[in-house]
């Protein structure tokens, strides 16, 4: 079985070794965008009879440092096949959605995993998912501005994300995720063991402009 690593820090991002981009086809298929001479790449090539089995091991980073950064793991099994000539601009399109276009200079490939089978173990709790889940789940509208957003609120908001805690002195506290229902922070002090917190916003929130308005919701409340 062939093993594709990937990374993403609080968005769509691919790490050292991994996929130049990814994207999630309506089907529920993972298109992967290679170098022409990677592994993966060359092994398709060579594969008989589309019966090359793969997973891709996707790691999550938290886009702040803080003490324990991976925020979770995902492995996303299947069958790994090159992208027919007729299928090619339908994934080239829904590539560049995701992803601003490739390095210049170097030859792609386009790769598509068929999900058998799909695994998370994160903050929220580990859990299988089933291919037609995996096909209906729908991106959470933030993912794309969450690493940028945390990052925000690190640095231009530290205080206020602090009153959200009940925290002593010299205790850190940072935002660690932010997603359409709420805001996951950690804090930690000098022995360094970490205490992870969950605030929901008052309803889910559905683009940067809603989110605004629930941060100062969850803070208003926490100076009352």
């Amino acid at each position: 079985m062939l093993t594709i690593p990937s990374t993403a820090t609080g968005q769509d991002e691919t790490g050292p070794g991994g996929p130049e981009a990814r994207a999630v086809t309506p089907e529920g298929d993972v298109i992967l965008l290679v170098p022409a001479d990677s592994p993966e790449a060359r092994a398709c090539a060579y594969a008989q009879d589309d019966d090359l089995t793969a997973v891709m091991e996707i790691t999550d980073v938290a886009p702040v440092s803080v003490p324990h950064r991976i925020r979770g793991r995902a492995w996303v099994a299947g069958w790994l096949t090159p992208v027919r000539n007729e299928q090619r601009a339908a994934c080239a399109r829904l590539l560049a959605t995701s992803h601003p276009g490739p390095a210049a200079g170097t030859a792609w490939s386009m790769l598509r995993l068929e999900v058998g089978e799909a695994y998370v173990d994160d903050l929220w709790g580990a859990e299988s998912v089933e291919p037609d889940e995996f096909a209906e789940a729908e991106p959470d509208p933030l993912i794309p501005h969450e690493a940028e957003l945390i990052q925000h609120l690190a640095s231009a908001h530290g205080d206020q994300v602090r009153t959200l805690c009940a925290c002593r002195e010299g205790e850190h506290v940072v935002p660690l995720g932010v997603d359409r229902f709420g805001l996951r922070v950690r804090s930690w002090g000098a022995s360094g063991a970490c205490v992870d917190a969950r605030f929901d916003f008052p309803s889910p929130v559905d683009s940067v402009a809603e989110l605004r308005h629930a941060m100062h919701a969850l803070f208003t409340a926490a100076q009352d």
